[in-house]
């Protein structure tokens, strides 16, 4: 397995855990831990495919940590539920 492999699969371990905290209503699709989430995976995915070289993935997962790396800081304090 390569280097790129272990990145891209740390990457879609994030975002599946996101996914299924979600889905089993563990967190919030509104929560800054689900958000961060999808950032940190989505940005750890991108990475591994600059590596690789296989550049519309990179747009993709750039595109998607960049929506959710600003949705992390317009996340109105106060008002979110972290744990749910």
């Amino acid at each position: 397995m390569k280097v790129s492999d272990i990145i891209a699969s740390i990457g879609v371990i994030i975002l599946l855990i996101a996914f299924l905290l979600n889905l089993y209503k563990k967190i919030s699709a509104t929560s800054r831990v689900y958000t961060f989430m999808n950032f940190l995976g989505a940005a750890i995915c991108g990475f591994s495919s600059y590596l690789i070289k296989f550049y519309p993935f990179v747009v993709l997962e750039s595109i998607w940590s960049i929506f959710a790396l600003v949705s992390l800081f317009k996340v109105s304090r106060g008002t979110l539920d972290d744990n749910k």
